[in-house]
């Protein structure tokens, strides 16, 4: 820390959790300016928050998981990645999903589990729209018993450490799978510059 020209060093432990704003109110989300342009409806209050988090993912083959007797939760059976234009930014996994779910030969119907990143409510709410999800409330809404979607909130409640959320995701769809019984679960990320990235992830018996 530095204070006139002088560094002083300062530890402290965070003990706590302090990713929820427990403070939120209707009223103060009101109060907040657009972020990236004066008429525009993303704001801090809508966009996922910065934080810090760690996560790891264990990835084997086939021949690894029988030769250490490894009992899988899932398996990758297809990934995709894609791009769009880099001002169009979050939107690349309207993208990604289709071209990761033809590759498995599924569609989307046929998904029990979804893990959006939600970098920010707009561009979620396009990928949901663009996927056919956000028309079907049910599959999203927090107090829907058939919810699917980021069925524990998304990155605007738990937040998006950034070079980690992609692990993170990866340990909530399978979990949430084996909540739900869901046979297949995508996984998907938005990513600075206009590239999307989807997984899709069958459960192991």
């Amino acid at each position: 820390m530095e204070k006139n020209k002088v560094w002083t060093k300062e530890t402290f432990v965070q003990d706590f959790d302090d990713g929820i704003r427990e403070s939120t109110t209707l009223e103060g989300l009101k109060k907040l300016k657009p972020a990236f342009a004066a008429m525009g409806s993303v704001t801090a209050g809508n966009s996922s928050q910065t934080t810090d988090g760690a996560a790891a993912t264990l990835l084997m083959s086939g021949e690894a998981v029988k030769k250490f007797g490894i009992k899988p939760i899932a398996k990758i059976i297809a990934y995709a990645v894609a791009g769009v234009r880099a001002d169009e930014m979050g939107v690349g996994p309207s993208v990604a999903v289709p071209k990761a779910l033809a590759l498995a030969g599924l569609k989307v119907e046929d998904i029990g589990l979804w893990e959006l990143n939600e970098a920010f409510a707009s561009q979620s709410i396009y990928c949901m729209q663009k996927l056919g999800l956000y028309e079907k409330r049910e599959l999203w809404e927090s107090t829907s018993d058939k919810r699917i979607i980021n069925i524990n909130g998304g990155a605007i409640a738990l937040g998006h450490p950034l070079g980690c959320t992609g692990a993170k995701l990866c340990s909530q769809v399978m979990t949430g799978m084996r909540v739900k019984g869901a046979k297949y679960g995508v996984e998907s990320m938005c990513i600075g510059g206009g590239m999307g990235a989807a997984a899709v992830f069958e459960l192991c018996d």
